[in-house]
């Protein structure tokens, strides 16, 4: 075993490149083509990727960092999150079966699940992402797949992921699970009984809000060979520019990811004591519900969480946002800046969740790399204006 291969997360994340003394480049070429061209008839038809479409030398390197990162054995990149999310889902499931997903998981993924998996004759059913080893109780003979989000998007429950795989495994059924908040760094879905791991790597790992990325990574090599089959049909690609930015986003992930989890947690407890809020949301915050499990699964955090305002009328909500000059109201995360959005609109629950009960306004915020006191002094002047009036 070399000094590499038994560093740590941040070291190997740097020392990807297996040829890396050999060459001039510290990094990667970035091959635009489509064409590549060959000598012989059997380098044409050979194992090696033969059009760009497939990938070149930077999606090889961006590959094996997701490897490292996740803990995987094969990987498979795709355009972004969404279509990673699709690409594992589909690759696990066929017509006939039917799919279980939690009921906080990402908007997109969930009306991919229950839309676009119907038309290809796939089942999907909802169930509570605290449901832990009770979620047997929805299994169906035709049962194939669990799909996961932990933390949930929005509302950051904490599932049982090994709970929910000691279970399901019995079955034989498989477990996508959602890692984008984790980031490979501080969750691992694939030790914890996760059969494929996604991210939406356009978040943290690219971490400057330029360019869109995903990933899916398993350990099993079926299944590698059933992503890798479903990624051909589908024609999936990654443009060469976008999988060198989230290259080079590997490098510094582990540091930046420590900026945003120590900025993160003073933002969330400073919102704590705010008589403008009725409660926050972040699962390393002992007031969270599933702190236990999260602090049981979890190495760290980072800077995206929730809070719920007080009431507060319509007209109120748009003094705080037109208030703010830092925090901008967009979607995405994972970048520098940060980010608030209200987020009840996007709320499609069960019937009974405790987003129903609640009476104030759901926001999202995401605390970049500014000054936290900086963050807090627009925060001020948001919560002024909400007040005011």
């Amino acid at each position: 075993m070399s000094a590499k291969d038994g560093a740590e997360p941040e070291t190997r994340l740097i020392h990807t490149r297996k040829d890396r003394l050999g060459r001039v480049t510290v990094n990667p070429p970035v091959e635009r083509a489509s064409t590549v061209l060959f000598r012989t008839e059997e380098a044409l038809y050979g194992p090696k990727p033969t059009y760009g479409r497939m990938g070149l030398t930077v999606h090889r390197e961006l590959e094996e960092g997701f490897r490292v990162l996740e803990g995987a054995r094969f990987a498979r990149l795709a355009g972004n999150g969404l279509q990673a999310c699709a690409l594992a889902i589909a690759s696990v499931v066929e017509a006939g079966d039917h799919l279980l997903f939690t009921d906080s998981l990402y908007g997109p993924t969930a009306r991919f699940c229950e839309e676009r998996l119907k038309k290809m004759g796939v089942a999907a059913d909802r169930f509570d992402p605290r449901i832990g080893a009770g979620i047997e109780a929805l299994f169906r003979d035709n049962t194939a797949a669990i799909v996961l989000e932990s933390p949930g998007s929005l509302t950051f429950e904490i599932s049982d992921l090994p709970a929910i795989a000691e279970v399901a495994h019995k079955r034989g059924i498989r477990i996508v699970c959602d890692n984008t908040w984790g980031a490979g760094l501080h969750y691992k879905p694939l030790a914890l009984g996760a059969d494929i791991t996604v991210q939406a790597l356009t978040k943290y790992v690219v971490g400057h809000a330029d360019a869109f990325a995903g990933a899916a990574a398993t350990n099993d090599g079926g299944l590698a060979v059933k992503l890798a089959a479903t990624s051909e049909d589908w024609g999936i690609t990654l443009a060469p520019d976008d999988a060198y930015l989230a290259v080079r986003g590997l490098r510094t992930l582990k540091t930046r990811l420590k900026a945003h989890e120590a900025a993160g947690l003073e933002i969330a407890r400073w919102l704590e004591t705010r008589p403008e809020v009725a409660g926050v949301i972040h699962p390393a915050l002992p007031s969270h519900p599933d702190h236990a499990i999260w602090k049981r699964d979890f190495t760290g955090s980072n800077g995206l969480f929730s809070f719920v305002l007080k009431p507060y009328s319509q007209e109120a909500q748009i003094r705080f946002f037109d208030a703010l000059t830092l925090f901008g109201m967009g979607f995405s995360w994972g970048g520098f800046e940060s980010l608030i959005i209200p987020c009840d609109e996007q709320l499609t629950r069960l019937p009974g969740d405790w987003t129903a009960a609640k009476d104030g306004q759901l926001m999202r915020v995401h605390v970049g790399l500014e000054a936290p006191g900086d963050l807090k002094a627009d925060l001020e002047a948001g919560f002024a204006a909400l007040s005011a009036g």
